[in-house]
């Protein structure tokens, strides 16, 4: 009997790089990409096409993102590179002893509690304030319009969304849970791959947001609804912790690799253990000469680097180590010198005192956008505020309870954050925008789309195609079971405990856009999902 299994892929296939001789708009989802297009070929910006992409991305990929997230943004603009933290702080009043008091030992993954401020929709404002050249209502229309008339439902997202069903069916009948089960649930069951979905409250509160320049949403009635909802729940949001929340413009920092400078956000996010990997890796590289040993030394790097950010990134007032400390140049040598030709059980250092989006945009000036923002775990919280379609994150479970670290629990403060869009400049030029959301699997992802990018000289279609391995704690690795053979093989040898992971969307899925030497831009998606690319 037929069957049209939107899942199924039994042959292997083959995706080619995208040219755009003018611009390009790369996506998870296909919808965000045609409407980035849409809007730098009748003229906008790379920020007017990136603002559109990332409403357009709360609609028809609500399962990773929302109106309730935070976002993270590298872009260029006349050749100057900046950086925008669009993370919001966990509410004043909430304290560690909140969650003892209610009988929690860690912090939950769902409920009133785990939510931060949402920093998403003010990061859009902050961009349209600085950057943007269209009508604010003009760029909110296309997703506005998704929401309200429906839209086919992707594969990718259709599985993303059936686990999240899953995961919250033991809340199925709790009030605090309906606004979830009305809006993004056909009575109770998940939308399939092909469904036509509506999300008309979504399509409210974009309405309302473009309305007011986001005044709805910090000051206005969305807010008053919000804090009401969240303390009928027992949340602790505030009006003055929306109403005071700004974005925060941020330097960008860089490493060195190839003959181009690789940009990070600085904490708190965990971008910098990308730039710790990357110098580490290249302190060790030439002794590395076959494909085992660098593979060896980049999962080896990235282990030192993973488990030091891990321990101190946090708000950056609280660092301590800080930032300098981190990349010193020295104590990154040190690290690599722990390095041999076994796999380690990695351990923090100590330096002295010296299911997330991602998409990314060229337009016809050569400005680019490199744009991330998450709810966290799927759905986030699971609570969604009724009449609005908000759907509110979990970030509040990357902090820790324990008192005393750099990231314990402490209201007003943001936390140890995962989502990380990266960068690539070439003498100082723009030359890429490229990300990989997943998680704790993203400066992993990166590091490896990098190596096969610069190190291998792989196209980055090839580069986004190519199997990786992903680091689990301890000496435990896993790897996409088309993984060179002959490497793992050889990983093994060394101490590296393997397995093969069957879950592809685990591996993380980016995009990057290059500079075309011959003019334009070139680029590649992510075959582990709904990726599309658009040239013009």
């Amino acid at each position: 009997m037929y069957k049209n299994d939107a899942k199924r892929y039994p042959y292997p296939s083959r995706r080619e790089l995208v040219f755009g001789r003018e611009a390009i708009a790369a996506s998870g989802n296909p919808y965000a990409s045609q409407v980035g297009l849409d809007i730098l070929r009748a003229g906008g910006n790379a920020v007017d096409a990136a603002l559109a992409m990332a409403m357009v991305h709360v609609v028809v990929e609500p399962t990773n993102n929302g109106l309730g997230s935070d976002a993270f943004v590298l872009l260029s603009m006349d050749g100057e590179v900046y950086g925008l933290n669009a993370s919001g702080p966990a509410p004043k009043a909430l304290t560690s002893q909140v969650f003892w008091d209610r009988g929690y030992k860690a912090i939950p993954q769902e409920g009133p509690l785990v939510s931060v401020v949402p920093g998403a929709v003010g990061g859009w404002m902050a961009l349209y304030d600085r950057f943007a050249s269209w009508d604010l209502e003009d760029l909110a229309q296309p997703a506005i319009n998704l929401a309200r008339e429906g839209y086919a439902l992707s594969p990718a997202v259709a599985w993303e969304w059936a686990k999240a069903c899953d995961r919250f069916k033991k809340y199925q009948g709790q009030a605090a849970y309906q606004g979830f089960f009305d809006n993004f649930t056909q009575k109770g069951r998940p939308p399939q791959a092909g469904d036509r979905v509506r999300l008309p409250q979504v399509a409210r509160s974009l309405e309302a947001i473009a309305k007011t320049r986001g005044q709805a949403f910090y000051q206005g009635q969305m807010a008053q609804d919000l804090v009401a909802f969240l303390k009928k729940e027992g949340g602790l949001m505030s009006l003055e912790d929306l109403a005071s929340y700004q974005p925060q413009w941020v330097q960008p920092r860089s490493s060195s690799f190839r003959g181009l400078e690789v940009w990070e956000l600085p904490p708190n996010g965990h971008g910098v253990t990308v730039l710790m990997a990357l110098e580490i890796f290249k302190a060790l590289e030439e002794g590395a000469k076959t494909p085992e040993e660098r593979t060896h030394l980049a999962i080896e790097a990235l282990k030192l680097a993973y488990v030091d950010v891990k321990a101190y990134v946090a708000e950056p007032s609280r660092m301590d180590p800080g930032l300098d400390q981190l990349l010193d140049p020295a104590y990154l040598a040190h690290r690599a010198s722990l390095i041999g030709d076994k796999a380690l059980d990695p351990q923090v250092g100590r330096p002295q005192d010296s299911s997330t989006v991602y998409f990314n945009c060229g337009d016809r000036e050569g400005n680019m956008v490199s744009f991330i923002q998450s709810n966290y775990n799927g759905f986030g919280s699971g609570l969604v505020l009724p009449g609005w379609g908000l759907s509110l994150n979990n970030r509040v479970n990357n902090f820790y309870l324990e008192p005393g670290l750099p990231n314990s629990l402490v209201g007003g403060t943001r936390p140890y954050h995962t989502i990380i869009p990266g960068f690539l400049t070439k003498e100082g030029d723009p030359y890429g925008a490229f990300g990989v959301m997943g998680a704790f699997m993203q400066p992993q992802g990166q590091f490896q789309v990098l190596l096969r990018l610069l190190d291998q000289g792989l196209n980055p279609q090839s580069a986004l195609d190519a199997p990786r391995w992903q680091w689990l704690g301890d000496r435990e690795v896993s790897y996409e079971e088309n993984y060179e053979p002959d490497i793992i093989g050889g990983l093994s040898k060394r101490g590296h405990q393997v397995h093969v992971e069957e879950d592809m969307a685990s591996m993380g899925r980016g995009q990057v856009i290059l500079k075309n030497p011959q003019g334009g831009y070139l680029g590649g998606t992510e075959p582990r999902t709904d990726g599309t690319i658009l040239g013009w």
